[in-house]
Order: C-alpha cells, then sequence, then structure tokens
C-alpha cells in the first residue's frame, strides 16, 4: 500500500489580531490548496492537523511559512495511506487550549524548560523525576512513557486542581511534562512554574518529535500514541513494540479503540472486532439495548439477533 497523503501536525504561539476574520480567510485558504483537516484559531495562536498529498501540503507550510508570524512554525510530518480528515474545518477560540485559570498562562512569558528528546529520555532516568502525562486518561491508556504519572482527568482542564491536590507528592521532585505535539506543555509547564514547583522541563515538540529522533527512536515509550484524526493511533517506538491498552470487555492486549454504540454514551473503549460484534458495541448493557445503539443499526441487526447475542453474554433469562 502506498503512503500518497502527509499528515502536518504543528502548532505556534503568536498574537492574531482579529483572530475570528483571519479564522476565515485561513478557511478559504486551506480550500483553495484543497487540503483537509481541522484547525483552531485564536488570539494567542494557531493549532493545526492537516493532510494531503504532498503537493498539497508543501503548498501549505510555503503560505504559512511566508507569513512572518508563522515563518519559525514547526512542522511534524506523518505519512499516511489515506486522507485522514474528511473535511476542512477552520475554527476560532478564545483560547487554544483550556486550563480553566481566571489568570491564564503565557507560554511567551512563562514556560519551562525546554528539552530535546536525547535529554528528556536522560531526565527521565533521574530517580529525582517525576513525568507528568498532560494529555487525557484515554490518550494515556493506549500508550504513554513508561513509569508516567496518570492524573485522573478526562479534560486537561482538569489537570491543574488534580496538580494541587497531589502537590506535596511532586514539589520537591523535578517534574517533567509531555503531551502529543507540545502545545498543551507550553502552558501546563508554565503553571507549574508559576505555581512554585522549582524544576520544571517539557519534552520539546512533543510525543510526536520524540518518536522520529534519530537517536532515541522512540525508546521508553510502550503503547501507541492517540491522535485526533482517523489514524486514532501511531506508533512510536521503533525498537520494540509495547501494547498497554486492554479490551474493555475480557483485559487482553488491545489497541484498537471504539467509541460505545449509544450515541449518548459515546465513552471510548478498547474493543477487539470480536468483542464489539459480541457487546452489540455497547460498553454496557443499557447502551447494548438503547434504541439508537449506532453498531445496531449499522449493521441491521433484527431483535432477534440481538436477543441471541444478549443471552451468549449472560444478559438475558429465558422464561
Amino acid at each position: 500500500m502506498t503512503q500518497d497523503y502527509r499528515v502536518l501536525l504543528y502548532y505556534q504561539y503568536v498574537p492574531i489580531e482579529n483572530g475570528d476574520l483571519f479564522a476565515q480567510t485561513h478557511l478559504a485558504a486551506c480550500k483553495a490548496i484543497g487540503i483537509t483537516g481541522r484547525i483552531l484559531v485564536a488570539d494567542e495562536g494557531i493549532n493545526g492537523t492537516v493532510c494531503g498529498t504532498f503537493e498539497q501540503t508543501e503548498a501549505y507550510i510555503n503560505m504559512m511559512h511566508e507569513d512572518p508570524r508563522f515563518a519559525t512554525t514547526i512542522f511534524k510530518i506523518d505519512l499516511s495511506d489515506t486522507n485522514s480528515f474528511k473535511k476542512m474545518h477552520v475554527r476560532y477560540k478564545k483560547e487554544l487550549v483550556n486550563l480553566n485559570l481566571e489568570d491564564d498562562i503565557n507560554p511567551l512569558e512563562l514556560t519551562g524548560a525546554y528539552l530535546s528528546p536525547k535529554e528528556f529520555k536522560e531526565a527521565m532516568l533521574d530517580d529525582n523525576t517525576v513525568v507528568i502525562d498532560a494529555r487525557n486518561d484515554y490518550e494515556f491508556d493506549l500508550g504513554h512513557f513508561r513509569g508516567a504519572v496518570r492524573p485522573d482527568i478526562r479534560n486537561f482542564r482538569e489537570l491543574p486542581q488534580w496538580m494541587r491536590d497531589h502537590k506535596e507528592e511532586f514539589l520537591e521532585k523535578r517534574v517533567l511534562t509531555y503531551c502529543t505535539g507540545g502545545i498543551r506543555c507550553e502552558k501546563f509547564s508554565g503553571w507549574l512554574v508559576r505555581e512554585g514547583f522549582k524544576d520544571v522541563g517539557q519534552l520539546h515538540g512533543g510525543i510526536a518529535t520524540y518518536g522520529k529522533d534519530p537517536e532515541v527512536r522512540g525508546d521508553l515509550w510502550d503503547g501507541k500514541m492517540y491522535v485526533f484524526d482517523s489514524r486514532i493511533a501511531v506508533p512510536i517506538n521503533q525498537n520494540e513494540t509495547v501494547i498497554v491498552g486492554k479490551d474493555w470487555f475480557d483485559g487482553t492486549p488491545c489497541e484498537r479503540y471504539i467509541n460505545c454504540g449509544n450515541p449518548e454514551c459515546n465513552r471510548q473503549i478498547f474493543a477487539s472486532e470480536a468483542n464489539e460484534a459480541k457487546y452489540l458495541g455497547g460498553c454496557e448493557h443499557d447502551c447494548r439495548v438503547h434504541p439508537n445503539n449506532r453498531y445496531v443499526i449499522s449493521h441491521q441487526l433484527t431483535q432477534d439477533d440481538i436477543l441471541s447475542r444478549l443471552m451468549a453474554i449472560g444478559e438475558v433469562v429465558t422464561q
């Protein structure tokens, strides 16, 4: 299978005046080039993942670099067999990432020390270092750095309170943090500095850069990296393969994410194709029998089909 597409991941903290207007004109420019993807624009900068052919993505990179505001923007590039997005979206938001702070962090003024992949790996091996994953729990569950702390959060904005609750555990440690491409760590590491953590470092360029570094080759990473496009999961460790995800239904190693078939639940869970079929794509009984279960509808299952599968897993008692 040929990899005819490229996926670009990037961000840039830089003041953008009239960000809502810029978002509109940028969308038109993206459509003219022919790329697809998802871009967020705020007064504080831009953050995007886009996909297209080599020619299309090169045209986009060139267009961005011709703008003085984005002349130094670093693009992380992945190859892909298919187009990772169906449409092109450019949306204006108040913030690129939300830490739910009354006094937000400006990464151009305050942020943790940037660490190269080699420096980050060396720092992780220090006994006095604690590594905090700045992503959401479902991202961590697919893959993470060996020994990293998994904050019990569903959203990035919950991270500051979680850290306050555990501050005494980490205050005297060297604190490292990481995320997918680096944008969340820019603010989170700055917040850590402001909160009084004495030695704060962030993985510059995020996991995406770490996995491509020719020296570290993704070492000490287990599982895969969660990405917010149709690929869902991408490999990072070039030296060994360790599966950390566990099937929701039977606990066996699994890296296949699905959304619960119940659209009112939509929980992301790991499930093999066999277990998805066996459990009707639902994470629990109420989701399996929900009238709008997407798995049931898409596979055109009859009531007899549903009852048969429920009986097979012991959820229906025959009279």
